[in-house]
């Protein structure tokens, strides 16, 4: 009978722990965003390519003409850790820094930290 009883009590408990989860707020495909300045003098949440890969490919390292530029969202992938992973792409169809098209950010660090902004 004990073992009915503690059978029951545990499964109560995991059926009122997935009620508890939070939720992020939902991001989509198309979502428009601002990119901020960021607290040091580099981006930490947004993978903006290395100085050297932007030389490379014929562009200009100065990652503070990123700051106040829109961007989109153009996929969003949840990854296994639990984090929600986006590639975002400049709104005026322009390149990053004159190379990159593309780049990758972490929303939620990004959101808290103040490196992307909702508009």
């Amino acid at each position: 009978m004990i073992k009915y009883a503690i059978a029951l009590l545990f499964s109560v408990s995991m059926l009122t722990a997935q009620d508890n989860t939070s939720t992020q707020p939902v991001v989509r495909v198309g979502d428009v965003f601002e990119i901020g300045k960021p607290e040091s003098h580099k981006y930490k949440h947004i993978d903006f390519p290395r100085e050297n890969f932007i030389i490379k490919r014929g562009g200009i390292a100065n990652y503070r003409q990123a700051h106040g530029e829109k961007v989109v969202v153009t996929s969003v992938k949840e990854k296994k850790d639990g984090t929600t992973q986006i590639k975002i792409k400049r709104n005026d169809g322009g390149r990053f820094f004159g190379s990159h098209t593309v780049v990758t950010a972490d929303y939620k660090d990004a959101i808290n930290s103040g490196e992307l902004q909702v508009l």
